[in-house]
């Protein structure tokens, strides 16, 4: 059954900084859709859909590789 995982990341200024993110989130195992609600001055939220479960170490992972974003919050 698929979940929803937010995540609250600081950082991201544009489209390109939305799909550098979902990019690397899309490529974590079990994840099946990211979607970006751009906050270009503020806290993003980004939802991942997943089928999996996935450590909040690995999703920090994949945002950080992605830029310089910061996750500063995840809610379950």
């Amino acid at each position: 059954m698929p979940s929803n995982i937010e995540l609250k990341v600081s950082g991201m200024t544009c489209g390109h900084c939305a799909q550098h993110v979902t990019d690397e989130l899309t490529e974590l195992s079990g994840v099946s859709n990211v979607m970006v609600e751009l906050e270009a001055q503020g806290i993003s939220t980004v939802i991942v859909i997943t089928d999996s479960d996935i450590s909040d170490a690995d999703l920090r992972e994949a945002v950080s590789e992605a830029g310089n974003y910061t996750v500063e919050e995840i809610i379950r």
